[in-house]
């Protein structure tokens, strides 16, 4: 227990010194204390620019990294699965294409874009989860048809992408992971969706920590499996969904914090699911404020910089597993 607490208390203190680094440093830089008096009272010409650019950029990036990663480990517990995540296996991929083509059909209809994702995540979930089934789900055989199913939604989502127009160049966002010129609205939309998914992501510990007993097991403790398998997985489906909507498409979040967090604080769910919400927050801030200040003015991507980190991780995972199943 003095472990667990000493790593929550770590990580939060970590995520706000990042939020502070980031709120003050960039094209614009702030002192902290200009910045606080500025929040609190009246602001000056440079706190208002970063109160009105800086900050939403960074609540998305904060709310993108804590759903993905909290995804992650609701897939993993559904899938009985470590390799489960839904950049990797074709979830986000499904939810950007099926919400470019919507959104590129209907324009107006951009407000509803997280849950034409959430149709295109549930799609692609099913697709996995049925051509991954043998008499069980073998972790390498998930990886594989994830892959296959993330390459084809991903391509067919780059050749819409490219035909040019005005329109598919106003979502593309849905494909790609830019966090620059992030609005208020932006915000106030990934804080509703994604917020109620992160709620009552909260409130399946209990049964996350019961599905990944053996499914007769799990029956004769009096959990209907099937019914709950299907609950967890559409919370999580729309976290993913959400997060790729707003937040664009970022791969290996939900692999790379699960693991970590699991290595601090143990595989109770009652506490991994809020301690990986706050390091994929965490983590995908760091990325993204990195990606800002290294090389400015140049940016890259946050998702360029989780590729970079999260490859090496996902081999490593796949060599494990094989030691471990002896395949």
């Amino acid at each position: 227990m003095p472990k667990t607490i000493f790593s929550f208390i770590a990580i939060t203190l970590l995520l706000l010194a990042t939020i502070v680094y980031s709120m003050t440093t960039g094209s614009i830089s702030v002192g902290f204390v200009e910045l606080m008096k500025g929040l609190l009272g009246s602001p000056s010409e440079q706190v208002e620019v970063v109160r009105d650019l800086r900050l939403p950029r960074i609540i998305v990036a904060l709310l993108t990294g804590a759903a993905l990663a909290v995804s992650g480990v609701l897939l993993q517990a559904v899938m009985r699965n470590p390799l489960a995540d839904a950049g990797v296996i074709g979830i986000s991929s499904g939810a950007g294409l099926v919400s470019l083509l919507l959104v590129t059909i209907f324009p107006t209809l951009f407000f509803w874009m997280p849950l034409f994702s959430f149709v295109g995540g549930a799609i692609a979930c099913l697709l996995v989860y049925s051509l991954s089934w043998r008499s069980g789900l073998s972790p390498l055989r998930l990886i594989l048809v994830g892959v296959a199913v993330n390459a084809t939604f991903t391509g067919l989502g780059q050749s819409f992408n490219y035909r040019g127009s005005y329109a598919v160049t106003s979502v593309n966002q849905a494909i790609s992971s830019i966090f620059t010129m992030k609005t208020w609205d932006d915000v106030h939309m990934l804080t509703l969706y994604g917020g109620v998914g992160l709620l009552l992501s909260m409130l399946l510990g209990s049964w996350c920590n019961t599905l990944v007993l053996q499914d007769r097991t799990a029956q004769n403790l009096g959990l209907s499996v099937m019914k709950v398998r299907l609950l967890v997985s559409v919370v999580a489906v729309l976290l993913a969904s959400v997060a790729t909507a707003i937040g664009g498409l970022i791969v290996f979040v939900g692999l790379l914090v699960p693991h970590i967090a699991r290595l601090l604080i143990g595989s109770d769910h009652k506490v991994l699911l809020p301690f990986s919400a706050i390091g994929g927050a965490w983590l995908i801030l760091t990325a993204d404020t990195l990606g800002r200040t290294l090389l400015a003015p140049t940016e890259i991507p946050a998702s360029i910089v989780m590729t970079v980190i999260g490859g090496p991780f996902l081999i490593f995972l796949l060599r494990r597993s094989e030691r471990v199943h002896g395949h």
